[in-house]
């Protein structure tokens, strides 16, 4: 019995449902609105069903059919991508597009570095980057706007498979000429009253904030921001003290003040970072590579550009 519908119709119903819009698959594949919404015509014709609800200037949402075979469409298109590893694996290549999204507090450190290493070790793969704060991977994710992410284990779904890569105790960031920067390790104790410059990102924020709670000490927030790089140059010109989980070999601002990484002593909870997917029952050979040539970098050299502290 002939086919009734292409590989091709089933990529751009997926890319439908995932996005919600036609305009927004169109940007996610790069293939113009008016293709595919001829591919959903002709899909809904073929099957004699309608697959999707248009709502007037608010996107297309599936009819109870049009999921059934919107998730018949994902397993076959999953099934193909494995038919291709196949192949790679049996030529023992890994091959192909494979998008990153990293942590931007840790992505200036990993992303180019991590590309660098992978590109040489794997030539036929074609990497991109995205970096955002631990939200933004997530929905990132979710909507297979990535493959993979460098990430913390913070408030990760039941949908996203996490696999750790190295614990990171926090730190206290403190200008060069502080009067507490010549000590071995800091309390929070020590920091009471002093003013704080706090790395404002979802759920980072809670993170750190909740150090203060447990340890019955109000934090002084003098200033936030959500860019690390703001925030160690406050830190470094003395508008207060920042913490931070990854202490870096670089010591100094932006502007060039120094910077000095204190361990921070008391019974806090570390972050973990590693690897993030959506989880499947498929991990691509492209992407089963990358895995195994950051956690084999990680366990030769740990994490680029940071210091023991």
């Amino acid at each position: 019995m002939p086919l009734r519908f292409t590989f091709r119709q089933l990529e751009y119903l997926v890319a439908v449902g995932e996005a919600g819009t036609i305009a927004m698959a169109s940007q996610r594949i790069n293939v113009s609105s008016p293709s595919i919404s001829a591919a959903i015509s002709q899909l809904e014709a073929e099957f004699g069903t309608l697959l999707f609800v248009r709502h007037h200037a608010q996107g297309l949402t599936l009819t109870p059919g049009g999921q059934r075979i919107f998730n018949e469409a994902k397993r076959i298109l999953d099934r193909a991508a494995a038919l291709n590893d196949l192949a790679s694996d049996i030529s023992d290549l890994a091959r192909g597009p494979i998008s990153i999204g990293a942590l931007s507090t840790v992505a200036p450190l990993v992303s180019a570095a991590f590309r660098q290493s992978f590109e040489h070790a794997f030539p036929d793969a074609d990497v991109t980057l995205r970096e955002g704060h631990q939200v933004d991977l997530l929905r990132m994710l979710g909507r297979a706007e990535v493959d993979v992410a460098i990430t913390y284990d913070l408030e990760i779904p039941k949908d996203i498979s996490f696999d750790p890569l190295i614990s990171l105790p926090p730190f206290v960031m403190l200008p060069q000429s502080h009067a507490l920067a010549d000590r071995a390790t800091l309390s929070l104790h020590h920091l009471q009253g002093e003013p704080m410059i706090l790395l404002d990102m979802p759920l980072s924020r809670d993170y750190f904030l909740s150090m203060f709670h447990a340890a019955g000490v109000r934090p002084v927030i003098a200033e936030r921001t959500s860019d690390i790089w703001v925030a160690r140059s406050l830190v470094a010109n003395g508008f207060g003290f920042g913490l931070v989980n990854v202490p870096t070999k670089l010591t100094q601002a932006p502007d060039g003040e120094p910077l000095v990484f204190l361990p921070l002593t008391g019974d806090h909870r570390a972050m973990v970072l590693g690897l993030a997917t959506k989880r499947s029952a498929h991990r691509s050979r492209i992407l089963t590579a990358f895995y195994e040539h950051v956690q084999n970098r990680m366990a030769q050299n740990g994490l680029p550009g940071m210091t023991s502290g």
